[in-house]
């Protein structure tokens, strides 16, 4: 999604279609995933969860060609992925704005990579602050904002570029329970006729089937063993199509509790 640089109106972008084809993920000599098939269909929001060192991360920087395949494919759009891109995002647990730049200057950034005259770049980016509710916040410091202003201002800049896809290692780990709600809803909010695939990896079950059209199921390998012997890698177990509506309200829907089960029991297993 871009928007109207006379008003900072958000305008619909069209999302990307992802896809691993017997993919081995991770460093070499050193996979962390292997035999990966996935296809994540343009506009679809997919959450990924699994146990701490399975590959979620690994996957999402791979996405983002910040890591090439061991093997296999990966593929947008039908072509190889090669490098990241302008049109892939990244959005990550950790802070990282430019602590000496303004919300605004920071929402900024890439519209300036993209060329965007000056006034443009600013009625876009207060457009955008003015959607994820820093509208009063946009000429503070970094530090002077709360945990959870920051990650809205992060999102914003994130979408500010009009990405293709929406990358997100876990964005809301750090935040207290309310505002992970908080930040939940709004990302869904935000997310609502943008056109954007997104991939949003968790550790969080109920984050994953609240957020999540589908949810990616991932298993941990097994390390090597003390004598030496090799150990394995970690694999796609699932994926399953998380019940709806997305509300707060259905979160008890027999459906979902279901699935619910499922995936914790996959998980411990």
């Amino acid at each position: 999604m871009s928007t109207s640089s006379e008003t900072g109106t958000p305008v619909s972008a069209r999302g990307t279609r992802l896809s691993l084809a017997r993919a081995s993920l991770g460093r070499p000599g050193a996979p962390v995933l292997e035999g990966v098939d996935l296809d994540i269909t343009p506009g679809e929001i997919l959450t990924v969860v699994g146990p701490s060192g399975c590959g979620k991360s690994t996957l999402l920087r791979t996405l983002a060609g910040l890591l090439p395949a061991l093997a296999g494919t990966v593929a947008q759009d039908g072509r190889p992925l090669v490098g990241p891109g302008a049109d892939r995002a990244l959005v990550f647990q950790e802070d990282a704005l430019l602590p000496w730049r303004t919300l605004r200057a920071n929402v900024e950034l890439p519209l300036a990579i993209q060329g965007s005259s000056r006034t443009e770049r600013r009625a876009q980016a207060s457009g955008w602050l003015a959607r994820v509710g820093l509208a009063d916040r946009e000429r503070q410091l970094p530090h002077r904002v709360s945990g959870g202003q920051r990650q809205r201002a992060q999102l914003a800049r994130a979408l500010a570029g009009a990405p293709r896809a929406v990358l997100m290692d876990e964005p809301f780990g750090a935040l207290d329970a309310q505002t992970r709600a908080g930040m939940q809803d709004l990302l869904v909010g935000v997310l609502h006729g943008t056109g954007a695939t997104v991939v949003f990896v968790t550790h969080d079950v109920d984050e994953a089937l609240f957020l999540g059209d589908r949810v990616a199921l991932l298993g941990s390998g097994h390390p090597a063993d003390d004598d030496g012997g090799p150990g394995s890698p970690g694999r796609l177990l699932c994926v399953r199509e998380v019940p709806r509506p997305r509300e707060r309200s259905a979160l008890d829907d027999p459906a979902r509790l279901t699935l619910r089960r499922e995936v914790l029991t996959s998980l411990s297993t």
